[in-house]
């Protein structure tokens, strides 16, 4: 009877260890890309390459848009500096941790006012995202996005 319960309770310890290293994982992902939301929301490109791995691969609306780097220079920097305001609403977001690997589906509608002429743009988006773990710390390492109108 000892032996059973002794098995029972280390079985106990172990899954429950187990599953809050696996919230703990969860939630580190979706801080980054929480992280990554908010400087876009901030207008604000400074430091945003280290959330994405070197290598990284950025996707959007079809497209392929080489790596993070690359995207922010010639995509998204010179966007958002045209942008007077990018708000997020209705955010979601799944995510599945496997090991070294995370894997993310966010759902979102975003609203964007422009600087000239104080246009605005309300959109419905979903973006997939691959993050890796490296060194301890979680990098998005593929990501592809796609709106379309409300």
């Amino acid at each position: 009877m000892k032996t059973i319960y002794t098995t029972l309770l280390a079985s106990l310890l172990f899954f429950t260890s187990f599953n809050v290293f696996s919230q703990s994982n969860e939630q580190q992902v979706k801080n980054i890309l929480t992280s990554y939301h908010n400087k876009i929301e901030a207008l604000d490109t400074e430091g945003m390459s280290g959330l994405f791995l070197k290598e990284s691969t950025v996707f959007e609306s079809g497209g392929s848009e080489g790596t993070f780097d690359h995207y922010l220079d010639h995509h998204l920097g010179p966007e958002l500096k045209a942008f007077k305001s990018f708000k997020f609403n209705d955010y979601t977001v799944e995510v599945t941790v496997d090991g070294h690997y995370a894997f993310a589906t966010e759902t979102y509608t975003y609203q964007i006012e422009l600087l000239k002429g104080g246009r605005k743009i309300e959109k419905k988006g979903v973006a997939t995202s691959v993050l890796k773990k490296v060194e301890g710390q979680w990098k998005i390492m593929r990501t592809h996005s796609s709106s379309r109108n409300k």
